[in-house]
């Protein structure tokens, strides 16, 4: 059969890493084997179930029959729930106008990128983070990578961004990060925001502006003493330049009741809402009309994320704590304390070791899948989220964790690593 033709985009698309390791556990979870399966950034509903209060909602919104289709922007209970959620909870004042309702985060970082970047354009951006390599691919925009290292909890930092700022059309942040599960300091997003103020003043007019697009879908979801700090809070002047993203997916375990935001700039957001109106990624009219109910419910709301946070950071500080004392035996693992997420930045530096049988882990893939045939340990390499693939490090999500198997866990990673020469 001879070979289809189809568009450059397609035909230089990059298959994801994480669907395909994805594929490689149903595999064997399919055959019988126990997988400790840390790799999806999602949450297992028996483990961490959706706001009671949330689900009724949802309910009474289908039993009412909202299932029309909303605006193309979002309906306006919601957008005005939005506005009022974060003016509550962060102090942030905005219009309706300046919100856009989509099917979750992805659809708006699509539309977000569709919306500020042309073709070969510079966007600028840090590794490991989620997905930010295809979505320049998608815009057949320019890379400008920065690798952020272990020094800095795997974030940039204004010295590192700053030789690429210059001529940049987007700069993508993630805090919480995915993967790391670590944030930006204070002082270092201030620093950053400098760096675009100054640059967009530089920029003469008809210039298009250096824009940042700010995802903080985690950002309820820190813990100890680590708080979350967001561009227009610390520097007013960014909201004109300041894209976020965020809604209900992962600050209420609902990612798949598909309910995400943007709100920026107005003339940005009225772009945005262009596109999107031909792309149709709505988020249903039922969930946007349940989630606007629920917004405005903060008793509930705060009681949900006492018991949903205290639930994530058991099993964060329950890995870490193994693998630290896994350490303390000698071996070559090690993990950055948890600050915020979902998310686990662990390492194996298992490289040049060899099997039982005397064969040899070459690289990190091989370590990858090692860990995952004699540990039965699932876990995502930072080659996956851009990084160099020689890197040792990993995310682990804890989303899909159950209490009850990390000690056999454990004793089956430990037992992994002693067969190791």
């Amino acid at each position: 059969m001879d070979q289809v033709r189809m568009s450059a985009l397609a035909e230089g698309m990059q298959g994801s890493e994480i669907v395909k390791l994805g594929n490689a556990i149903r595999e064997r979870k399919r055959l019988g084997e126990t997988i400790y399966n840390f790799t999806i950034g999602d949450f297992d509903p028996a483990e961490f179930p959706i706001p009671k209060g949330l689900e009724e909602e949802i309910i009474r919104a289908y039993r009412e029959r909202h299932t029309s289709y909303p605006l193309a922007d979002g309906e306006l209970d919601l957008r005005q729930a939005v506005c009022a959620f974060y003016k509550r909870s962060l102090g942030l004042d905005y219009d309706v106008h300046e919100i856009q309702i989509a099917a979750g985060g992805r659809p708006l970082i699509y539309t977000i990128f569709k919306t500020l970047v042309d073709a070969g354009d510079k966007v600028v951006y840090a590794v490991p983070s989620w997905n930010n390599n295809h979505y320049v691919n998608l815009t057949q925009a320019e890379h400008c990578v920065v690798e952020a290292t272990l020094e800095n909890n795997f974030m940039p930092t204004a010295e590192q961004l700053a030789p690429h700022i210059p001529g940049a059309a987007l700069l993508c942040l993630c805090t919480p990060q995915n993967p790391t599960g670590t944030t930006l300091e204070k002082s270092e997003l201030e620093k950053i925001c400098e760096l675009v103020l100054a640059e967009n003043a530089r920029r003469g007019p008809g210039e298009k502006k250096l824009y940042v697009m700010f995802d903080q879908m985690y950002w309820t979801l820190t813990f100890g003493d680590t708080q979350h700090y967001n561009p227009v809070s610390l520097v007013p002047a960014m909201k004109e330049y300041t894209v976020f993203v965020d809604g209900i997916s992962k600050c209420f375990a609902a990612t798949g009741v598909r309910v995400g935001w943007s709100f920026g700039p107005a003339q940005v957001i009225a772009k945005m809402k262009a596109i999107l109106s031909h792309v149709g990624a709505w988020a249903p009219m039922a969930e946007q009309k349940a989630t606007a109910h629920f917004l405005h419910q903060e008793a509930a709301i705060n009681q949900f994320f006492v018991q949903f946070k205290q639930d994530i950071q058991y099993r964060l500080d329950a890995i870490y704590n193994g693998l630290m004392a896994l350490k303390q035996k000698g071996y070559a693992v090690d993990a950055v304390t948890p600050q915020a997420a979902i998310y686990l930045t662990i390492r194996f530096e298992l490289v040049g070791k060899k099997r039982a049988d005397g064969t040899l882990l070459a690289d990190q893939a091989a370590v990858t899948q090692y860990l995952l045939e004699e540990a039965g340990l699932a876990i995502v390499p930072f080659y996956a989220f851009g990084a160099d693939r020689s890197s040792s490090w990993y995310r682990l999500s804890v989303g899909t964790c159950r209490k009850a198997d990390l000690e056999p866990m454990f004793n089956r990673l430990e037992g992994a690593l002693a067969k190791l020469q």
